[in-house]
């Protein structure tokens, strides 16, 4: 920039000081500093939430797994064996019985079962093991256990809590076409509904200041039966 000033009869041009010059640049400096601060802050920000949306869809699909798992526990294919009809007495259900009937495990170390297919019979199962959940596999070929498998990616994150609480409701007693010997209705069978609350925890490994929970709630399709009549394998009513 320049300017002019009449001496006499001529111009004179002359430029920018150099305090002036001076201060235009810090001027320019301190405006790139302030648009840079605000640019990485907000690249920061951004990093940060993709990284907090990314552990809580980590975490929602891990609990959307368990709780669907959970909801099929005691589940048999011949359902209809279990229940008593003139002709037949109700069979017992022994894969309700190895299912969890109450109680908090935390850490989580739960297993149970559930008829998949005519060889796949369980049991499955969940457990916290250094920071990962993993799932009890059945080998489709045999029915054996296949080990446990990460169901979580220990790289990416940490699993810092991991509970399963197992809510019962007061029993419903079940009728029989007769009283137990002792005249009484103690030797009925009873039944359960039940609720399984999943509790999950976790932090970023590479963020560990990133941390994430959910709670998911279902409940158990098929209700826990229990046979009172005593017996190996018990009865549903006395005969």
């Amino acid at each position: 920039m320049t300017c002019t000033a009449r001496r006499g009869s001529r111009l004179v041009s002359r430029g920018l000081s150099l305090v002036e010059l001076m201060v235009g640049i810090a001027v320019g400096l301190f405006v790139v500093a302030a648009a840079t601060v605000m640019v990485s802050s907000q690249l920061g920000e951004n990093r940060r939430l993709l990284l907090e949306s990314q552990l809580q869809q980590d975490l929602r699909a891990t609990s959307d797994i368990i709780t669907r798992e959970l909801r099929r526990a005691g589940a048999a294919r011949n359902a209809q064996n279990f229940v008593a009809t003139p002709a037949a007495a109700a069979q017992f259900n022994a894969i309700s019985a190895t299912t969890p009937a109450s109680g908090v495990h935390s850490p989580a170390d739960i297993t149970f079962r559930y008829e998949r297919n005519a060889v796949e019979q369980g049991p499955w199962g969940f457990k916290l093991d250094n920071g990962v959940i993993k799932t009890q596999l059945v080998s489709s070929i045999t029915g054996a256990s296949a080990g446990w498998q990460d169901l979580t990616d220990g790289t990416v994150m940490e699993v810092t809590q991991f509970s399963i609480t197992i809510n019962r409701e007061p029993p419903i007693e079940i009728a029989c076409p007769k009283l137990c010997p002792s005249g009484n209705t103690s030797c009925w069978p009873l039944m359960y509904v039940r609720d399984f609350v999943v509790d999950i925890s976790a932090r970023l490994r590479s963020a560990p200041e990133v941390q994430r929970s959910v709670r998911s709630t279902v409940r158990a399709r098929n209700e826990q039966i229990e046979f009172r009549t005593g017996g190996s394998p018990p009865a549903a009513c006395p005969t």
